[in-house]
């Protein structure tokens, strides 16, 4: 019998988790426990050591609840600064080099998948369409993802094992590829006034908007959350099903996705200069919050092959950038940039830009926001994929 059973208490005890863990992350008092686990990994695996140890269940109706109205609110509110105008200053070779990433990650997605799935568990087709939502967007479009497809939780964790370790070794080998960029660039015969044209685009990015959260600016993006999300959850009832992948819920997801897009072209994407995604991060972590008190620890134990797997799916990725890199003539920095975009999302995209060119942290947090547009819909599409190789 858990410790802890009623569900405002489970509630609280998820929500003051997760604010201590980003205090502490914050404050920076424990800057080993963070320095290469950020927040994210934690706050899922904090309430998975909870349930597993007896001090919240593995199973509650809360958990569902968070699941089935929580997720299609957040992808609303974090989707709102899909700046799409803003995107489409990076230029064409940006944004091109972007995409080849993303269709790197896909194609080694399904190869990896149909080399390794005899050595992964039944239905890991679920799970690697997840990690391929992680490596397009980040960790809400994997999330994402694995809800619509309905990724076993025993798979969750192997697969954020995966994203962790191959995501953050490939961002130290992407790191230290900078001081080749130079070299690099002449071989392929790179035209460098590519970049001192993106400085001139990033110049122009209006970063003056930012105020201070206000009551009726929370309000609105509540409402807004919530109402659309709702809708899109009962829009997506009527929808048929689409093989395993496509469920009511799945389509809400999707729904949802294109519908915080298209608000991200009107007057309430202003919300986001309140900080309309970080109230959508908040639910995205009571997301993952219940996710991994759901979890098992025993399925760290499948997390070897995932390993492998992953490994082999970020080598066919990096492919698919060096081919970019020749015919494409794109420079080493917007390579690295477009990967770490793919693989490492918008908190460290920025990092890597910044190592490249130090003025120009702006263009990989404009590809990451791109990558969190598609992830979920590339996720989704590499899932039915695999479902289709595993028979």
């Amino acid at each position: 019998m858990p410790l802890i059973t009623d569900a405002t208490a489970i509630f609280v005890y998820l929500i003051v988790l997760i604010g201590v863990l980003h205090w502490v992350a914050e404050k920076n008092v424990l800057p080993w426990l963070f320095k290469y686990l950020p927040p994210a990994i934690w706050v899922y695996f904090l309430p998975m050591v909870s349930s597993n140890s007896g001090i919240i269940p593995q199973s509650h109706p809360l958990y569902d609840w968070i699941r089935q109205y929580l997720l299609p609110t957040a992808l609303v509110l974090m989707l709102l600064s899909a700046n799409l105008p803003a995107l489409a200053k990076l230029g064409g070779k940006a944004i091109l080099t972007m995409l080849v990433g993303t269709f790197g990650i896909a194609v080694g997605a399904i190869v990896s998948f149909a080399l390794f799935q005899f050595w992964l568990p039944e239905e890991s087709w679920r799970a690697v369409g997840a990690l391929s939502g992680s490596w397009v967007g980040g960790s809400a479009n994997m999330v994402a993802v694995a809800s619509s497809v309905g990724t076993p939780d025993s798979l969750l964790g192997p697969i954020i094992v995966v994203d962790t370790v191959v995501g953050y070794g490939w961002m130290g080998i992407v790191i230290a590829l900078a001081v080749f960029q130079d070299r690099l660039d002449a071989h392929n015969n790179v035209d460098r006034s590519i970049i001192d044209d993106l400085n001139k685009r990033m110049g122009e990015l209006d970063e003056q908007k930012r105020r201070p959260l206000k009551f009726v600016d929370l309000l609105k993006m509540l409402a807004v959350g919530f109402g659309v999300g709702y809708a899109m959850l009962q829009l997506g009832a009527f929808l048929p099903d689409v093989g395993a992948v496509l469920n009511s819920f799945g389509w809400a997801i999707i729904l949802s996705t294109a519908a915080g897009i298209l608000l991200s072209l009107t007057k309430l994407s202003d919300l986001e200069y309140a900080g309309a995604s970080t109230v959508g991060s908040a639910f995205f972590y009571l997301l993952l919050a219940s996710i991994g008190a759901k979890a098992d620890l025993q399925g760290i134990l499948d997390a070897p092959a995932f390993l492998l797997m992953g490994i082999c799916i970020i080598a066919i990725h990096a492919s698919f950038l060096l081919l970019a890199g020749k015919y494409l003539r794109s420079p080493l920095f917007l390579m690295a940039t477009a990967s770490q975009s793919n693989v490492g999302g918008p908190v460290t995209a920025p990092i890597v830009a910044t190592v490249y060119q130090s003025s120009l942290a702006p263009v990989g947090l404009l590809m990451a926001v791109l990558g969190g547009v598609m992830g979920t819909f590339v996720g989704l599409a590499v899932a039915q994929i695999c479902y289709l190789l595993a028979g």
